[in-house]
């Protein structure tokens, strides 16, 4: 399509009413999304004594989350596109919640193993929904901002996943769960009395969808026959794998590497990691948006920018013997990283059919956890071969290279989103 007219851009600058009010509402349903699903693993020691499991077990508790939460990816997105959005959003925040309370009657490992693929299915549906809906809201002036405010909601819940562990020690692990699945309900109470999808005149697309007109399988054969979203299929899968590899493994690496303490590695490594990823998202959407008013292409080169900045600080980090340049160049790796995870759905906007968005993000979606996944234990058997961490970081970072190299290559011919 053409570049934006001046008429246009005037007429983006104007939200629909409540455009802002989603964002905050979705911010606080992303957090608990997190923070329902993470909080189990900081549980362990009062799950294994009330309820005795090996190690093994325990590990395939979160294990078949993750299988499940990203085989229904591309699924729970295409139900966002033939439904209402705000309708998916609510079913799921209101099933989870509910699986989350349920948890805390289980009196057996197995009883505990369904209750988390329940949630791997409720949760599932959650992200592609919420993103495809901001982004009816938002249009190009403030879309990747958005999406950045509510992706800082699932990063502050990922970091408040210590309170199950607090709260476990101080009543018992069935209280908290009983706790938070009783929050989310309440909540999901004021989501349905407030949320609604965005107004059709704000929404670009080819026909509503009351009239039934998306297809799952036709929406997969057309995201396939895209080369820009094949580029970001295999920008998103790779870059899946640095987060697993930096992440899982970073106190590991200061503990070794620099002959910590486990409490200190582990605060080096989430402490100064989260803030920073936080700063990270806030910044690549305001960057984004900003630059988006005269290159079309911002949405994509800005995070293309953020890797080619994060990949030569994890590459050091991996040399250098200096702890504090160890940490300032994690942390800068954190906020330029973080720049992807505010622009993929405003990237998908631009490449992807607009009935297909949601769909498009959960394809995303599956291949990042699996990819992840499969990436994390192959890093535990790397370390069982006796390779070195600062090997692994090494290559994360050439990794993040080809990443920065794929988004260059995914410059759509038009742009669906219609700017």
């Amino acid at each position: 399509m053409s570049d934006i007219s001046s008429g246009s851009l005037h007429t983006e600058s104007k939200l629909p009413k409540g455009a802002w009010l989603v964002v905050a509402l979705l911010f606080f349903i992303g957090a608990l999304n997190y923070l329902d699903r993470i909080m189990i693993t900081t549980m362990r020691s009062s799950i294994i004594e009330a309820m005795p499991m090996s190690d093994a077990q325990f590990g395939l508790l979160t294990s078949v989350f993750l299988w499940t939460y990203g085989m229904l990816s591309p699924f729970a997105g295409f139900l966002a596109d033939k439904f209402k959005r705000s309708r998916i959003v609510l079913l799921s925040l209101l099933v989870w919640s509910t699986v989350t309370w349920m948890t805390a009657y289980s009196k057996t490992f197995e009883q505990l193993l369904v209750t988390r693929i329940l949630m791997g299915i409720s949760e599932a549906c959650y992200i592609p929904a919420a993103l495809a809906l901001i982004s009816d809201y938002h249009r190009s002036s403030t879309r990747s901002l958005a999406t950045g405010i509510h992706m800082t909601g699932v990063m502050v819940g990922s970091s408040l996943g210590f309170l199950g562990g607090m709260l476990a020690e101080n009543h018992t692990w069935n209280f908290v769960f009983t706790f938070f699945g009783f929050v989310g309900i309440l909540y999901s109470l004021v989501v349905a009395l407030i949320l609604r999808d965005a107004p059709k005149e704000n929404v670009q697309t080819v026909v509503e969808k009351s009239e039934n007109n998306v297809n799952f399988f036709e929406g997969i054969r057309d995201l396939f026959k895209k080369k820009a979203f094949l580029c970001m299929l295999g920008y998103w899968g790779l870059l899946g794998i640095v987060g697993w590899l930096v992440m899982g493994w970073l106190p590991t690496y200061y503990k070794e590497h620099f002959s910590l303490s486990q409490g200190i590695a582990g605060l080096y490594a989430t402490g100064y990691l989260y803030p920073a990823q936080i700063v990270g998202l806030l910044l690549g959407g305001f960057l984004a948006d900003r630059w988006t008013r005269t290159n079309r292409f911002a949405r994509i080169h800005v995070p293309a920018i953020g890797l080619l900045i994060a990949a030569p600080c994890v590459f050091l980090a991996s040399y250098t013997s200096i702890l504090p340049l160890a940490i300032f160049a994690f942390m800068i790796y954190a906020v330029t990283r973080a720049f992807g995870d505010s622009n993929m759905m405003p990237m998908l906007c631009m490449v992807v059919d607009p009935r297909y968005r949601a769909t498009g993000y959960g394809v995303l979606n599956f291949f990042s956890t699996i990819i992840g996944g499969i990436a994390l234990y192959a890093g535990g058997v790397l370390r069982d071969s006796n390779v070195d961490l600062s090997r692994m970081y090494q290559f994360a970072a050439l990794t993040m290279l080809v990443c920065a190299a794929l988004l260059f290559m995914a410059k759509p011919k038009s742009t669906p989103e219609g700017k």
